[in-house]
């Protein structure tokens, strides 16, 4: 996919965007409702995105992880003619499309196990059993089935797919629960598609620690620690908590404060006012940022642990910008500034990041790469902070209180950016 350090995604869950039925029916009809995200491409531009992550799309039984065909667009979203155009749409505006791959289980409707549970042996060596002789699942959810990633078979079929799809057009992959796939099973995959798209970018779904890209091979790992440190740190105003989880941060991440599967950022903070402290480090950190639908419009949304409970955080989008009500567009706009410096320092998807200055409430992060310098400073206190000079004269780029102009004084309750570029 090109610079990968230059993309930024704005991460669409197509099922909930497009306002599709919660089911599909077993002769569900084609509707082509991928044409509504289509609709959308010029708004993620001028978000400063030029990348679009998008959720399921394969054909599913409901919610986009319970695949019944890899090779085939829901018929709840469209057909291949709707892929097509949609990526012919995005290739046009620069945009890079990042399909989600759900690998590690199928559902129940998937047709090899239903003949596997008919007694075909050959299927039924697609499947993990159980010790008790039962079919193995995912995380105890019984309608998402495991595959064997030994398998042979498998491993084929799923180097079928992500090739079939990156043919079509795709930039890469996001491998859905990626944790829970033996890292061999990517050794044994990955090499056969790199060679036939080399450029393709492959980032798998983690929860804890970094060190699963290294074993499978992959580009990056999805980064939840940073995700969690940002918002607990800021809720117990306790920046050492984020110094930490800084401390293990990587650039083969993919970044986000927000996603499909849990409580959007807006909801998650107890301070509303601290929107603009997440974000600051989000854009400033190393990695790939990714931006969930409807964070930019300070949507709200909680995730529940019970059936349906993704739906708050999964919601339709309307027919067009146009459409969306007033409240965002103060959060909007702050999204678009720092989308706007990340784009102006695209070395900060490389850059490395330490803390030069910390406390409770008050933290100083230094990314640098090649000379240039970027200094994040947050303070969590309602009065001003001064934070000590350590890179001599640096000139505020952006900060929560647009004017600023003493880039070691962050006022009460803000954020500063300062940048230093080389000689």
């Amino acid at each position: 996919m090109g610079r990968v350090e230059h993309a930024i995604f704005w991460h669409v869950y197509p099922l909930g965007f497009t306002g599709a039925p919660r089911a599909a029916g077993p002769d569900e009809p084609v509707t082509h409702r991928l044409r509504h995200v289509e609709a959308w491409l010029d708004y993620l531009i001028e978000l400063g995105c030029n990348g679009l992550q998008l959720g399921p799309v394969f054909a599913s039984s409901t919610h986009g992880y319970d695949t019944v065909d890899h090779l085939r667009i829901d018929p709840r979203l469209g057909d291949d003619a709707d892929f097509d155009r949609l990526i012919a749409a995005c290739r046009e505006r620069g945009i890079a499309v990042l399909l989600d791959g759900v690998f590690h289980h199928v559902g129940r409707d998937f047709p090899r196990f239903r003949a596997a549970e008919r007694g075909a042996a050959e299927a039924a060596a697609w499947f993990r059993r159980t010790g008790d002789g039962g079919w193995a699942t995912f995380e105890g959810h019984d309608a998402l089935v495991a595959l064997d990633h030994g398998a042979e078979a498998v491993r084929e079929h799923v180097t079928t797919v992500m090739n079939h799809w990156l043919d079509r057009g795709a930039a890469g992959w996001r491998l859905d629960a990626a944790y829970a796939v033996p890292p061999e099973f990517w050794q044994a995959v990955l090499p056969a598609v790199r060679e036939r798209h080399p450029s393709a970018w492959i980032v798998g779904e983690v929860i804890h620690g970094l060190e699963y890209r290294e074993k499978a091979g992959l580009d990056a790992v999805t980064q939840y620690e940073l995700w969690k440190a940002i918002w607990s740190a800021l809720n117990d105003a306790n920046l050492f908590e984020l110094a930490w989880a800084l401390g293990r941060h990587s650039p083969d991440t993919l970044t986000f404060v927000g996603n499909h599967d849990v409580t959007r950022i807006a909801s998650r903070l107890d301070d509303p006012g601290h929107l603009g402290h997440a974000l600051a480090v989000l854009f400033t950190v190393a990695g790939v940022p990714s931006v969930y639908y409807g964070d930019e419009q300070a949507f709200r949304g909680v995730k529940y642990d019970r059936a349906g409970g993704d739906d708050d955080v999964r919601p339709a989008f309307p027919a067009s910008p146009a459409e969306l009500a007033p409240f965002g567009a103060e959060v909007l706009r702050t999204h678009q500034r720092l989308i706007g410096l990340r784009r102006r320092f695209p070395w900060l998807a490389r850059a490395e990041t330490t803390v030069t200055h910390l406390t409770n409430r008050q933290i100083a992060l230094r990314a640098a790469h090649g000379g240039q310098v970027v200094v994040t400073s947050l303070n969590l206190d309602d009065v001003p902070y001064r934070f000590p000079a350590v890179d001599g004269e640096l000139t505020v780029a952006e900060s929560s209180h647009p004017g600023q102009a003493d880039p070691l004084v962050t006022p009460g309750r803000g954020w500063t950016v300062g940048v230093r570029t080389a000689d």
